[in-house]
């Protein structure tokens, strides 16, 4: 073999390695681009999934706030009709009796906007958020906590069927049903009642107001823990949307 052979042949299999290696290089960057891609379609649609779970939890967090006033109006009304019963219904008129006890409220339950949650899970979506803080607390809140609101209000829901029954009954009360006003389910104004003295003054319809305002307690507690929950859950979707 003469000298020029291996050196004819190092020329002829250099173009060849260079073109081996430039495909090589090309396939890597064509992947490399992809998965970028990929990676900045998967943070965009987080991101956009994130900032519709904070508008959902910021009008889920106004509803709570409502409910909060609601029954915070019913407290002091009861304490109002208690103290009159205590007097010997020497407070109030029987008109302004009436008047306050169809505004008590006990019954209105929170309902949670859980759609953009159940989409976030329903495509996969839940898996991309990074926080795992926040994952845990959306977990926590559309989880446990929606349990506990789910039985706590079905548990009001039967005690208000009583609640409503038994006074609207004593007391013969009629209303108009006005639907358009109030914060949720409309507001009633008072036309015509039968009072009945004995029963208003009487042990039950004292432990009734009792058991309202109790089960009113109870669901304030809860509303605020919940609404502690969202509170964060806000300020860690807002950190995400940042990362």
């Amino acid at each position: 073999m003469s000298p020029e052979q291996p050196t004819n042949f190092l020329k002829e299999n250099l173009k060849y390695f260079i073109e081996g290696i430039v495909i090589f290089a090309s396939v890597l960057f064509s992947f490399y681009i992809g998965n970028l891609n990929d990676k900045q379609s998967n943070i965009k649609t987080k991101n956009m999934f994130v900032s519709d779970l904070i508008e959902s939890l910021n009008d889920d967090v106004e509803q709570i706030d409502n409910l909060l006033d609601i029954l915070n109006e019913s407290e002091q009304l009861i304490n109002l009709l208690q103290n009159d019963i205590e007097s010997g219904h020497q407070l109030m008129s029987d008109q302004t009796v009436i008047d306050n006890l169809i505004k008590v409220e006990v019954g209105f339950s929170f309902f949670p906007k859980d759609g953009v949650y159940n989409q976030l899970i329903s495509t996969g979506a839940f898996e991309l958020i990074s926080s795992s803080e926040l994952k845990n607390i959306l977990l926590e809140m559309y989880g446990h906590q929606n349990a506990r609101n789910f039985a706590t209000s079905n548990e009001i829901d039967l005690f208000n069927l009583d609640f409503r029954k038994i006074p609207y009954e004593m007391f013969r009360i009629r209303f108009d049903y006005d639907m358009l006003n109030g914060e949720f389910y409309g507001s009633r104004r008072l036309t015509n009642f039968n009072f009945d003295r004995n029963f208003y003054i009487s042990n039950k319809f004292y432990g009734l107001l009792s058991q309202a305002k109790l089960y009113s307690n109870m669901y304030k507690r809860l509303l605020r823990d919940i609404q502690e929950s969202y509170k964060m859950a806000i300020s860690l979707a807002k950190q995400e949307l940042v990362m």
